[in-house]
């Protein structure tokens, strides 16, 4: 069992921090506001749910809720304009700490790429560095379903990212830090993994998660001491 002291070093001398992005960077879950957005709100956070509690595979989850949803490029770039997602407390500073200290920092999502990008922008996080599923178009703008090639679109594929950027960036010490059953997955390969209930505590994720926080200040102060 690694100690709770040598799991903060160990945050302390990451090369890379991975964030999940919905009810983690950001407040909202970004299916789900997509959802509302296009009018089907109660059927879709309830598939949600079950997703995120991991009874139902990942894969299987996005595409039924992409099919009630079918939303166009249109009602995504409105959604982005008219209720763009929603910071999570602290995330910005300790993003920010994070560059400074020359730690590489990733965005990983179940989510869409479209939505994380705008994310990733106001974080300063280049978009080499998102993650994230691919919402695919017709030219007229119809929804016409989403990158299956992508890893982020299976269960598990969090953890395939992870396996990734080791091998592509040689990173020896790799941080990942979410709400959910699929971001406790990736360790390993991600070296510790950090649990977040800031926005919403999932109990599976509470209580096995070896280090858990309610709010970035706690891992802002970790890098000061």
């Amino acid at each position: 069992m690694v100690s709770h002291s040598e799991l903060r070093r160990l945050f302390c001398a990451a090369d890379a921090v991975c964030f999940d992005v919905d009810s983690t960077v950001i407040r909202e879950e970004g299916i789900d506001e997509l959802a509302k957005f296009c009018g089907v709100e109660d059927a879709v956070s309830e598939m949600t749910r079950r997703a995120m509690g991991g009874a139902v595979p990942f894969r299987a989850a996005l595409t039924e809720r992409l099919a009630l949803i079918r939303p166009s490029r249109e009602q995504v770039q409105r959604l982005l304009a008219e209720h763009p997602p929603h910071l999570t407390p602290g995330v910005r500073e300790l993003v920010s700490r994070l560059q400074e200290r020359g730690v590489q920092v990733f965005l990983i999502s179940g989510g869409f790429r479209s939505i994380v990008e705008h994310v990733a922008s106001k974080l300063n996080i280049p978009a080499a560095n998102v993650f994230a599923n691919r919402l695919k178009f017709y030219f007229n703008g119809e929804y016409a379903g989403f990158d299956e090639t992508q890893p982020t679109a299976e269960s598990g594929g969090k953890g395939k990212v992870i396996k990734f950027l080791k091998e592509k960036f040689h990173f020896k010490n790799i941080i990942m830090i979410g709400d959910g059953a699929t971001d406790m997955e990736a360790c390993p390969p991600a070296d510790v993994f950090i649990g977040f209930g800031g926005n919403v505590i999932r109990q599976q994720v509470k209580d096995n998660a070896k280090w858990y926080i309610t709010d970035f200040v706690e891992l802002l102060g970790t890098l000061e001491e």
